[in-house]
């Protein structure tokens, strides 16, 4: 390397041309007329449409996916006891079938087994949730709980 091969890491900026030839000159850069020419314009986001049509086909606040938080019936002891021979299997579809719960939406309900109540038959579960105190009691009656 020569000392006249030597150049600047930033040289002078080049003063601004105007007139149509130059650089900056009559749009100075903006274009033609109109919303992009002006001072402060804004053009809308394509991608803003499409985040505000999300929720909506999502559901409103996500209540679309209510299966998930679909309500969870309580019965007690005693209205099985009464509902079901001895030895009967309870399960949500029987109880649907005694009458005892209704259906939601068309399906049969979640179900919680509560302990109120005394059981004297031997029943067996299947397919409900039951409370500690419930279990105990079904178990010391003779029954299951699965």
């Amino acid at each position: 390397m020569q000392i006249h091969d030597l150049k600047r890491k930033t040289p002078n900026k080049k003063t601004m041309l105007v007139g149509r030839g130059g650089t900056r000159g009559k749009t100075s850069g903006r274009g033609g007329k109109g919303q992009t020419a002006r001072a402060g314009h804004k053009a809308r986001p394509e991608l803003r449409d499409f985040i505000k049509r999300m929720p909506k086909l999502r559901g409103y606040r996500f209540q679309s996916i209510k299966g998930v938080n679909q309500p969870v019936i309580g019965i007690n002891l005693n209205v099985v006891n009464d509902a079901f021979k001895d030895g009967a299997t309870v399960k949500p579809s029987t109880l649907f079938a005694l009458g005892v719960i209704e259906q939601y939406k068309g399906k049969n309900q979640k179900i919680k087994i509560l302990g109120s109540g005394d059981i004297k038959k031997k029943i067996n579960l299947v397919g409900c949730t039951v409370s500690a105190s419930a279990k105990e009691k079904i178990e010391k009656a003779g029954g299951s709980v699965k």
